[in-house]
């Protein structure tokens, strides 16, 4: 399905929950909306849906203007971050239920159907129970299963994955790319993970207060936002970000830091004085390499997740983290240095706007 917003907009009262909004979701794609709570991922969706009405603007599905038609018109499936399954239902019979509902398969068609999509999402084993016997994961397949036999021509993803715990999020995760490659539905899926985002794919509508602060391609979006909200958006842990005066070609941060820059980030101040510099967490490591800044700072604390730990560190009225692969025992208060590669610095200008972003 083509979706095309134009000039959407959502007012409750006095309040506007959603700004202007002109997009064009890529048919056949994963679309992410991205963003944190209250970004209006939600009222964006259930716009898109037909849940809710825009205040002002269309809503064009493969050429057709769909503004006010209610959901049940629409050729589209939708799962929430709860696992709404019908309790009185076997397991089966909620997979198979849509397509009772349209009518146009034989029994034998229908068992077939719900077979080969259970196969897919790993639940052939558990179709004679009630889904309140099953798992908090397997429940989500039910639900995503009842959704992707459907076959519509539109998917709505609500942070599908949020009450689920990282394992299953992970596993699940990775699924859905899989279901979702063949391109035969367009996908509209909301989360608030920036990490989510990346490993979906697709394309990313980047959210803040109502507004899209940006849309294209995912990687793109990540590689180079186009402002300092839309960079703190998109990174986790949250982008470090710092004042800094250039002179010369060199970036002062305050009175014993000074970066200097490369020639490629030297062109694109433009003749800018303040700016605003940006170093993502990974970007920064603890062994030295040709070319790198050193940075000696004290660590505030040191939180090890999985395979990673995240260090926090401050130098004056200078604080930042890093991510740093493996497990680092660093005790508090003690001095640790950090390396990076100038070319890995965005550059803002004073206002937010990008100046430079390092390649990919």
């Amino acid at each position: 399905m083509h979706l095309e917003l134009q000039g959407v907009t959502r007012k409750v009262g006095a309040e506007t929950h959603l700004y202007a909004t002109s997009v064009d979701l890529a048919p056949g794609e994963i679309n992410v909306l991205l963003g944190p709570t209250l970004s209006g991922k939600t009222t964006l969706m259930r716009l898109i849906a037909g849940l809710d009405k825009p205040s002002e603007g269309r809503v064009i599905a493969d050429g057709v203007d769909v503004t006010g038609i209610p959901v049940r018109e629409r050729h589209l499936a939708m799962v929430y971050q709860q696992f709404i399954n019908y309790p009185s239902m076997s397991v089966f019979e909620n997979i198979a239920s849509p397509l009772r509902i349209a009518g146009k398969l034989n029994e034998q068609q229908i068992r077939e159907r719900v077979h080969s999509m259970a196969e897919r999402l790993h639940i052939s084993a558990y179709l004679e129970r009630s889904p309140a016997a099953l798992s908090g994961g397997q429940q989500q397949r039910c639900a995503l299963a009842r959704a992707l036999i459907k076959e519509a021509g539109l998917l709505l993803l609500d942070e599908p994955l949020v009450n689920l715990d990282y394992k299953l999020r992970e596993e699940l995760r990775r699924e859905l790319s899989d279901l979702f490659s063949t391109g035969s539905t367009t996908v509209v899926y909301a989360t608030t993970e920036p990490l989510e985002a990346l490993q979906l794919g697709g394309q990313t509508l980047l959210m803040h207060e109502g507004q899209v602060l940006q849309h294209g391609p995912t990687l793109s979006v990540f590689s180079q936002p186009c402002s300092v909200t839309a960079a703190r958006t998109f990174s986790d842990p949250p982008i470090n970000l710092f004042e800094a005066r250039i002179v010369d070609g060199v970036a002062h941060l305050f009175d014993d830091i000074h970066i200097p820059l490369v020639a490629q980030q030297q062109s694109r101040l433009g003749g800018q004085s303040r700016v605003q510099l940006g170093l993502r967490a990974h970007s920064l490591h603890a062994s030295s390499r040709a070319g790198d800044f050193a940075l000696t700072c004290s660590v505030d604390l040191a939180e090890i997740s999985g395979s990673e730990t995240f260090i926090h560190l401050t130098r004056g009225p200078l604080s930042m983290v890093a991510q740093l692969p493996g497990v680092h025992d660093l005790a508090l208060g003690s001095a640790s240095t950090m390396h990076f590669q100038p070319a890995d610095l965005f550059i803002f200008s004073a206002d937010g706007a990008l100046l430079y972003a390092p390649e990919v």
